[in-house]
């Protein structure tokens, strides 16, 4: 196979990406067929999955339209993925026009493509890093100078943390990321729940560990409330991701714990 400009040199497009894969789940096209056949296999085992996905998206728009109008200007997008329509910086500048965005991921084409997005946007910023090293993310001269003001910062985790194994200890991570931002600062957060499905998710987290090199941990309503330890809870909480501020409340509808994955926004007091 022919390998496209776009792919960086050394991109292993054999084995199925994670944010390739979530990519395909919203008809993207940055995507191999070894990304495909995995989202294929995922969809087979949970056809919600799509859905979901968008489910996701529409909540991280709402959340950083949410952050803007209370005057947050300053973002920390932590593994942004693959550039897709309605970007952070797209949506908090329909609010705030000089709002700044620093972009995390280690995902090299997500990198390469955000890099290629924002090459003529002086206020955003595409740095490739890990985000279980939070002691080198944070000292990166991008972040660092996003931080240096002290203004309040939305920093976005947004399904993020089930990629991370107990082992690696999310819960540090995250403290390690509140203390890092200025009170007043929130976090903005989804995670994805095995607690509507418990048999899909086992089987779910079954294909990631096979197919991928990021496993799928699927928490607890309980493990998840965890991450905000030491942030305030915004109305209404932690819920499900339509369940957080719809812009039409009539879109829930009657089961929105099918979307399985939770959501909330938490401020530094």
């Amino acid at each position: 196979m022919r390998r496209p400009e776009w792919v960086p040199a050394g991109t292993d497009v054999e084995t199925p990406n994670a944010a390739r894969v979530y990519d395909y789940y919203l008809g993207g096209s940055h995507n191999f067929e070894a990304d495909r056949d995995m989202a294929r296999q995922a969809m087979a085992l949970w056809p919600d999955l799509p859905v979901i996905m968008r489910a996701n998206r529409a909540f991280l728009r709402r959340a950083v339209q949410h952050l803007a109008a209370l005057g947050i200007t300053r973002f920390l997008d932590i593994g942004s993925g693959i550039p897709t329509f309605g970007a952070v910086h797209e949506v908090a500048r329909a609010v705030h026009p000089r709002a700044r965005v620093v972009y995390v991921d280690m995902d090299p084409i997500a990198v390469a493509h955000s890099r290629l997005m924002l090459q003529d946007d002086p206020l955003s910023a595409m740095v490739m890093a890990d985000m279980t090293d939070t002691g080198d993310l944070l000292s990166r001269p991008e972040v660092t100078d996003l931080l240096a003001p002290g203004e309040p910062v939305g920093v976005l985790l947004v399904a993020m943390l089930h990629f991370v194994t107990d082992a690696e200890d999310p819960r540090k991570i995250v403290g390690a990321l509140r203390d890092a931002v200025p009170p007043g600062s929130h976090l903005v957060l989804t995670h994805a729940s095995r607690e509507s499905r418990p048999r899909q998710a086992d089987s779910l987290a079954e294909l990631y560990a096979r197919r991928t090199t990021t496993p799928l941990v699927m928490r607890t309503r309980t493990d998840v409330a965890a991450f905000f330890d030491g942030w305030e809870l915004l109305p209404p909480g932690l819920v499900w991701l339509s369940e957080w501020r719809p812009e039409d409340p009539e879109s829930v509808g009657p089961h929105p714990e099918q979307m399985s994955g939770l959501a909330g926004v938490g401020r530094r007091p």
